[in-house]
């Protein structure tokens, strides 16, 4: 492996970071740049099924992020990142997530089990990444959920 290479599979790595941020802190705008245009977000049928197209995955990220108490409401760590660069602007990754309830709303939220367990979800991101004018973007997103029984619900 090159030092290119490595450069390359960083700074996809800091996008799947970005997204978390961006998430997290209810930044729509910044969420929505971090697509493609075509962009597929794959979800389960039971969180809504999928979305096409970088306009239609950001205004779902906007009603989500209305329904959100206030930003950081939950809290996205991704771990066990696994980047393969498939072609010169193509690459394909994986990680671990874990999406957890920030405690002050863990109380209050009735997607929170009965013993204040915070961990709302546990899953996979599966990703597709293309290099669009010099900056990595999400081509695809598959999540399946591993443990998700809490926020199922609460997230259609």
């Amino acid at each position: 492996m090159t030092v290119e290479e490595l450069l390359e599979i960083e700074q996809i790595r800091a996008l799947r970071d970005r997204y978390a941020a961006a998430f997290d802190s209810c930044d729509v705008a910044g969420f929505a740049e971090l697509f493609c245009d075509d962009a597929v977000c794959e979800f389960p049928e039971e969180f809504g099924g999928s979305r096409v197209g970088r306009d239609t995955i950001a205004a779902h990220f906007a009603e989500q992020a209305e329904r959100m108490s206030e930003p950081r409401d939950a809290v996205h760590v991704t771990t066990n990142p696994w980047i393969t660069l498939t072609g010169p602007d193509t690459a394909h990754g994986r990680c671990y997530l874990l999406d957890l309830r920030a405690q002050q709303h863990a109380e209050a939220d009735r997607a929170v089990s009965a013993d204040g367990n915070p961990l709302l979800f546990l899953g996979m991101c599966e990703d597709d990444y293309r290099k669009v004018d010099g900056r990595w973007k999400f081509a695809t997103i598959r999540l399946p959920f591993f443990w998700a029984d809490q926020a199922s619900e609460k997230s259609r």
